[in-house]
């Protein structure tokens, strides 16, 4: 069978119960149609590019799929019944990788650093008088009259 990569992004309104509800349904789904989902990574709720149905955020769900193109098909049906649904998106790849995914992968490696430094070491200490730009100028009298604009109607200034 071929394998496919599908991601889908459910209401930001749904709670990540009912995300994981969602996602053990399509799982159901595919194989109750004869096919297998080798692993499902939930990348949780993300701002949107744009707006989509009214939505600015979702909750995200990846899966690897070992299906039938009839169980995509049927698969892509029931999102679109879903109302839950936002967006679908089913790739067919040459073979689905074990390792978690590039979102996954970045979510790890900001978990490895360590603790923000509020020290500040490497910029030096914070000054505390800020006023770089010297005192503000309220009144605009002794600067003198503004010019009037003395330009021919054709735009010359001769």
């Amino acid at each position: 069978m071929p394998f496919y990569e599908t991601t889908f992004i459910v209401r930001p309104d749904a709670s990540p119960q009912q995300v994981e509800t969602l996602a053990g349904e399509v799982e159901g789904m595919i194989k109750e149609h004869g096919g297998a989902v080798t692993k499902t990574e939930f990348w949780g709720l993300k701002s949107l590019a744009y707006r989509m149905k009214k939505n600015r955020k979702g909750h995200y769900v990846f899966m690897n799929v070992d299906a039938s193109g009839e169980t995509i098909h049927e698969l892509e049906r029931n999102f679109r019944i879903n109302e839950d649904v936002v967006r679908y998106l089913n790739i067919r790849v040459d073979e689905l990788e074990a390792e978690p995914s590039a979102m996954m992968k970045s979510r790890a490696s900001r978990d490895d650093r360590g603790p923000r430094r509020d020290d500040r070491d490497d910029r030096g200490p914070r000054r505390d008088d800020r006023d770089d730009r010297g005192p503000r100028r309220d009144d605009r009298d002794d600067r003198g009259p503004r010019r009037d604009d003395t330009r021919d109607s054709d735009g010359d200034n001769s």
